[in-house]
Formats: structure tokens, sequence, C-alpha cells
């Protein structure tokens, strides 16, 4: 596999004789985030489906460095170059401890992302999405609040847009992150079952020492989040799940290659709208 930068890690967690090009082809969930721990944030779903299994390969992307990642404690001084190379350490641990199926860091900043048309981040993408026939991708959603997520969520858009209808994903969707999906109506929510190898999803987390001790609380706040999820899903029923994480159907934006991203999504927040002003005037 030649991705463009030098600095792009390639890890196969299996260590089973594979090559990479080999682990790629044969991935059945494909996550791929702007950010170290996203993938254990976004796609416990997807990790915990293929945990342990001989039939089922989860991959994971990591498409940016981390080199902006905020820092305290024990890591308050680390430089740029620091960060990068603990977060890459804590990313590969992950996927051990996850036994994905193959593990990508493509080591952009975060800049070169925001760029459309960055030749190499589209190269990288375009290679990742032409050798795969994924049952299902977990993207960002659009109406994430950072910048480098949604920049991330657009760049894969436009990489599996690049290629022929039939070698499209069939499934994609938008995971929550920095901004949850409980807004979305019901009909158009996807629920994702979190609720499989609970240990296993905090201990993919607290991998994260650098974030979680660094003074971001992934590890309790993730975890609450998909339990809110499952009991606020619904006022009338007892819990169908003890997690669940929240995504949208990106599928459409895959499908019609001329459906706007903007314009998707917009549709959403307006039926939010109109959902709200009709119980209101309904109770008035």
């Amino acid at each position: 596999m030649k991705l463009s930068r030098s600095d792009a890690d390639v890890f196969l967690p299996r260590a089973d004789g594979s090559m990479a090009e080999q682990a790629l082809a044969r991935t059945t969930h494909l996550c791929v985030v702007a950010h170290q721990d996203d993938l254990e944030i976004m796609a416990h779903h997807g990790i915990a489906a293929c945990y342990g299994r001989r039939d089922q390969f989860f991959t994971g992307v990591v498409v940016t460095n981390g080199s902006g990642s905020p820092r305290a404690g024990a890591y308050a001084s680390f430089t740029d170059a620091q960060m990068i190379d603990a977060r890459r350490q804590e990313q590969r641990r992950a996927a051990e401890l996850g036994r994905y199926n193959l593990m990508l860091q493509l080591a952009h900043p975060s800049a070169d992302v925001k760029r459309p048309g960055h030749a190499g981040v589209h190269e990288d993408l375009a290679q990742i999405f032409g050798a795969c026939t994924p049952e299902i991708v977990y993207l960002h959603q659009p109406a994430d609040k950072h910048d480098t997520h949604v920049a991330v969520l657009l760049r894969c858009l436009e990489a599996i847009r690049a290629l022929p209808a039939d070698r499209r994903p069939r499934r994609v969707v938008g995971c929550e992150g920095w901004r949850d999906l409980d807004w979305l109506a019901d009909e158009d929510k996807i629920g994702l079952d979190a609720s499989a190898q609970p240990e296993l999803a905090l201990e993919l987390i607290k991998v994260f020492d650098s974030q979680v001790a660094g003074g971001k609380r992934y590890d309790l706040a993730a975890l609450g989040r998909r339990r809110a999820n499952a009991t606020f899903h619904t006022s009338h029923a007892t819990d169908a799940a003890s997690a669940i994480t929240w995504a949208m159907d990106l599928t459409p934006l895959v499908a019609d290659a001329t459906l706007s991203v903007r314009e998707f999504t917009l549709t959403h927040v307006e039926k939010l709208r109109c959902d709200i002003a009709a119980r209101i005037t309904r109770l008035e």
C-alpha cells in the first residue's frame, strides 16, 4: 500500500500473515475519521460486531495527525511532534485491544484536510475506498460542529462519489461526535446498538491517556451519551438496548453525486423545526 505521506502508519494488529492490501480488501466494517479515538467513540457498533470474528473485519482510518490535540497534566509540555507520536501509539494499542483488521493513520495536517482538492488527501482516500467493498461505512455526520470532522466527511464523500456507481458502498452512516443526533426525527435516526462488549468499550477509550488524563473525559462522556440515548429514545417503552450511538443515513449522498450535502443536512434541520412547531400548535 502506497500512501502519500512518508509518516503515514499502516498497522496490521492481527499479525496473521496478511498484507495490508489483503486486509483492506476483506473489510466488512470501515470507519474513516478525523482524529485518534474518534473510531472508538463513534463506531463501537462495528468494532464489537467484528471482535473475535473470522468472517467480519473492522478497518479503521484516521486521516489527521493529532497535532492540535488539547493537552494538560503530564502532557501539558508536549510538543506537537511528541503529541503526534503519543496519539499514534495510543491508536495502535486500541487497534490491538479491539482486534481490528487493519489500522491506517494517514498523518495529514488538519489544514490540508480542510482544503478541497488537496491531492494527497484525495489520493489516499480514493485508494482506500476503491480497494474494499464494506457492508457498512461509518463517517462523521454533516451537522457536526468540529470543522475538521466535517472536512473529513466531505473529503470522504468526494472520494466515494468519484468511484463508479457500482463500486460505491451500499450503506454509509454519519455518527454523532461534536454534536449529537438526538434532534433528528425518530424515523430518520439509525440506532447503532453499542451494547455489546461494554468492558471493551470502556477500555478502548481509556487507551487514549493523552486525552483522558490530559483533561478530556471521553471515557465518561462517550459511554454516558450512549446510555442516555438508549434511555431517552422513547418515553413510553422500556429500554431495548443498554447503549445506542445515533447515526444518520448518508447513503443518499453516495447514491446521488449531485445531491448537495448542505441542502441534505438542512432538510433534516427543517424537519425538526416543523416537528416542534406542530407539537406546540397542537397543544396550545
